[in-house]
């Protein structure tokens, strides 16, 4: 048989083919099987090149209608199946009420750490970062945590196995560190971020946890300035009415230094009068004289608090794993 006498039998067929498939799927194995690469009808018009010069055009001619048939049929197929698929299998009521697309709604962490970060822009901080994979000089040594200290040990701190010792930071507190030796005072930043300590997960410890600290280093800075900011953030973000109080607590890199309690109409309905937020104080003069500062000319403070302990009190939550849970019943929430 010539191969003029295989165009019509192969159109045809290929037709055939084509009305019948009854899916995107069979569809797809037809064309595949016709028009792919290694398809029939392809290596029918790869055999034109065997042809004499006189039956060439010829063939070109009823090969090239034949295509633009086939290419006609998938083309209806296409169409009759998404038809087919699109239309609903039972009938519709359009009178009915649609259905509103959900909203996304930001990770009630990420809502309080932004509140956070503006009420300390309102007096003038700006916001630092540095690295979760830290070192020991960084996360200990500069913020005068001596080599024996117990937050040092490997049942408390996440040690990355590698040259160097490098670790998970338990703080951010080592941001401050890098923060003084690139810039000169005054400072006065805040630093939001993810911590790490050898914790077991229960209803109010996580092993991964979020962190802020605050400092402000400049001439003539006192106890006073640390008191009056804790006092400013914390109203805006637990209330107007909140009071504060500082307790004698002990802190490497800070002296003297502080427990922060608070007070307000949440604490009165937990059946406490005061209740533990956060750890402040003065930076140690051995930590402003690693980062090159004279502490005769120069002072600050520094204080940090976890990001979930506020929301927990916030939205009185009372277990810290729901925030990484990811039920979206628990999100919908906030």
């Amino acid at each position: 048989m010539s191969l003029l006498d295989e165009i019509d039998p192969l159109k045809a067929e290929a037709l055939v083919e084509f009305n019948a498939a009854t899916n995107q799927s069979s569809l797809d194995r037809a064309k595949g099987a016709w028009l792919g690469p290694q398809g029939r009808f392809t290596g029918l018009m790869k055999q034109m090149g065997a042809l004499s010069k006189e039956d060439r055009p010829l063939a070109g001619q009823a090969i090239n209608a034949a295509k633009t048939e086939i290419e006609k049929a998938l083309q209806e197929a296409r169409e009759r199946i998404e038809l087919a698929t699109a239309a609903p299998r039972e009938p519709s009521d359009f009178t009915a009420p649609g259905r509103r697309p959900s909203l996304g709604r930001l990770h009630p962490l990420t809502q309080v750490t932004e509140d956070i970060v503006k009420s300390f822009r309102k007096l003038g901080f700006v916001v630092a970062d540095g690295p979760e994979i830290e070192d020991e000089y960084h996360c200990f040594d500069a913020l005068n945590t001596p080599a024996d200290h117990p937050a040092r040990d490997a049942q408390d701190t996440f040690y990355v196995a590698s040259d160097g010792r490098p670790l998970l930071r338990t703080h951010t507190s080592s941001v401050q560190i890098r923060v003084m030796k690139e810039q000169k005072p005054p400072v006065r930043i805040i630093v939001p971020g993810r911590v790490y300590r050898r914790d077991t997960a229960d209803a109010t410890h996580n092993p991964t946890f979020h962190q802020v600290e605050g400092l402000y280093v400049d001439r003539d800075v006192t106890v006073a300035d640390l008191k009056g900011t804790v006092e400013f953030v914390f109203r805006e973000l637990m209330g107007s009415k909140t009071k504060i109080r500082f307790r004698p607590h002990y802190f490497s890199y800070t002296e003297p230094s502080f427990e922060i309690d608070f007070a307000n109409s949440l604490t009165r309905k937990m059946g406490k009068d005061w209740l533990e937020i956060a750890g402040c104080g003065m930076v140690h003069p051995a930590v402003l004289e690693e980062v090159g500062l004279d502490p005769e000319e120069w002072s600050g403070w520094a204080f940090g608090f976890g990001i979930e302990r506020i929301a927990m009190l916030r939205y009185g939550i009372n277990d810290i794993r729901l925030f990484y849970e990811n039920d979206t019943r628990f999100l919908h929430q906030f």
